[in-house]
């Protein structure tokens, strides 16, 4: 079996305060509704070092800034398209 995929979202103070706590239900929404749990691990981290792009995420080796509620699905769908 392959390792799981990972998605990693910042939960620093910076991004946290723009929005990743309803990040963080969307994300996992998708994965439920996707049926990804297990082929994907979600976690959070704190500090990408890039708190003025933020919020962001982490899929595999992707990096995205400015993550929002709008925009999520699309960066979720193109990082996993090979799980889906």
């Amino acid at each position: 079996m392959y390792p799981k995929r990972e998605i990693i979202i910042c939960l620093g103070s910076s991004c946290f305060a723009r929005g990743n706590k309803d990040l963080l239900k969307v994300v996992q929404k998708f994965i439920r509704q996707k049926d990804l749990s297990d082929k994907v691990r979600f976690r959070g981290d704190h500090c990408f070092d890039m708190c003025s792009e933020g919020p962001n995420l982490k899929i595999g080796n992707k990096d995205y800034h400015n993550v929002s509620s709008a925009n999520v699905i699309e960066y979720l769908l193109e990082g996993l398209k090979d799980l889906i």
